[in-house]
């Protein structure tokens, strides 16, 4: 099932994603229709609180991109941590499901090690670099209430003010489903 998108301004997007149990009720529901959600949209990933589940789950499929190392990279991240950056910082624009219209320039590490459980609660520890790691990176700030827009400049943040604000109202004429905050 397609679910409106969270807009820029709702509040659970601020909120750390608590972590899942294998218990948590609708899980593979949510999982489901979140793939339908972000393939509708096409998005290359998407993170619960997108669609107002403040929990710690994400999912990216990469294989939008020419990235030959990861040419076809679709998974679930259930309980990720990053457990280390390193590399070179690197800039990429960045856009967000929830902030439509607006994508900027975001420096982020090349590679990335992160421990994560899949849809079936099994464990997995893996390094990931290039868009990978940057579309991951960008989907882990999400579950921990951060946007890509946290890490611009106060000078770009006011240049995009009005933007956002109209995003937060209802302004932002998508193809998809949006939730406007109240």
């Amino acid at each position: 099932m397609i679910l409106p998108i969270v807009a820029y301004g709702d509040t659970v997007l601020r909120k750390v994603g608590i972590n899942v149990t294998a218990d948590y009720e609708g899980l593979k529901d949510i999982i489901n229709n979140m793939w339908d959600t972000m393939n509708n949209a096409q998005g290359v990933g998407l993170a619960a609180p997108q669609i107002g589940k403040a929990i710690n789950l994400f999912i990216i499929d990469t294989s939008g991109f020419e990235d030959e190392e990861y040419p076809d990279l679709k998974r679930v991240f259930l309980n990720a941590e990053i457990i280390d950056e390193w590399g070179e910082e690197w800039a990429f624009e960045e856009g967000c499901l929830s902030i439509p219209f607006v994508r900027e320039d975001i420096l982020r590490w090349s590679d990335i090690a992160i421990k994560y459980q899949d849809e079936n609660f099994e464990w997995h520890e893996e390094e990931f670099n290039g868009i990978a790691a940057r579309v991951i990176q960008h989907e882990y700030d999400h579950v921990k209430g951060k946007l890509f827009v946290d890490y611009l400049t106060p000078l770009k943040k006011r240049l995009i003010k009005n933007k956002l604000i109209n995003i937060s109202k209802g302004g932002a004429n998508t193809k998809y489903k949006m939730k406007i905050p109240k």
